[in-house]
């Protein structure tokens, strides 16, 4: 769920790689039922939602320059934000990032300066890493390719925006 004010831009993205940008005034609906707005494979999950640009009252979000992807195999995708299209009606989205076959994607986050990743690592311990810009880079590409390898010692679960 999320809560926030209407202008808020969220990434929404789909463990099978897809997403999109939106815009939460165009996901609310007046029917108490509401309405669907992603669109999702038979298997697939809804990942985290990421903030992409919002104001909060008095304190203003900065807007996501990047949007970084992760897959439950260890590869990391950046790319720009402005691949990707805002879209009103929902949908599936563009393809963020390639999959091999088993994968999955354990989450996308819009940034501006780094991203911690949480993961699951020898022994069933929970980890979590932060990375900056400048280590993201390595794995910067186009959207849509099967990114880097990274050398994370752990199995991705989620990824979120740090500011």
């Amino acid at each position: 769920y999320f809560a926030g004010p209407a202008n808020a831009v969220l990434l929404l993205s789909s463990s099978s790689g897809y997403g999109f940008l939106a815009a939460v005034e165009h996901m609310t609906a007046r029917n108490k039922g509401g309405k669907a707005f992603m669109t999702l494979n038979e298997g697939d999950q809804l990942c985290r939602p990421s903030h992409a640009a919002f104001t909060n009252g008095s304190q203003p979000l900065v807007p996501a320059t990047h949007v970084c992807c992760a897959s439950t195999g260890g590869r990391i995708l950046t790319f720009e934000i402005g691949e990707l299209k805002l879209m009103a009606n929902g949908g599936r989205g563009l393809m963020l990032i390639d999959l091999e076959p088993k994968d999955t994607l354990a989450g996308a986050a819009a940034y501006t300066r780094s991203i911690r990743i949480e993961g699951i690592g020898r022994g069933g311990k929970e980890r979590e890493e932060s990375l900056e810009i400048r280590s993201l880079n390595n794995a910067r590409a186009v959207r849509g390719r099967k990114g880097k390898a990274a050398d994370l010692g752990f199995k991705p679960v989620s990824i979120t925006r740090v500011e």
